[in-house]
């Protein structure tokens, strides 16, 4: 069973949040899943398309409040 770990990065600007959540995947197994918190709206297209390009998985992208929450699972 996975476990999720939270990247609390908000009041982090661009490029801090997806930084931080390289840091976090790089700790990471296969199957774990993460979520960062981020305020940086930036973070919103640019953690997805990181995710994408290197081949991990969105599972879920939302904003509540002005806080962005990015959950994603490494797949390799």
């Amino acid at each position: 069973m996975s476990n999720i770990k939270r990247v609390d990065a908000r009041n982090s600007f661009c490029p801090g949040p997806l930084m931080e959540l390289i840091a976090a995947m790089k700790l990471a197994e296969v199957g774990d899943e993460l979520e960062v918190l981020s305020t940086d709206k930036g973070s919103a297209n640019d953690i997805p398309e990181w995710i994408s390009k290197v081949g991990h998985e969105i599972v879920e992208c939302r904003e509540e409040d002005g806080v962005y929450y990015i959950h994603v699972r490494k797949t390799k």
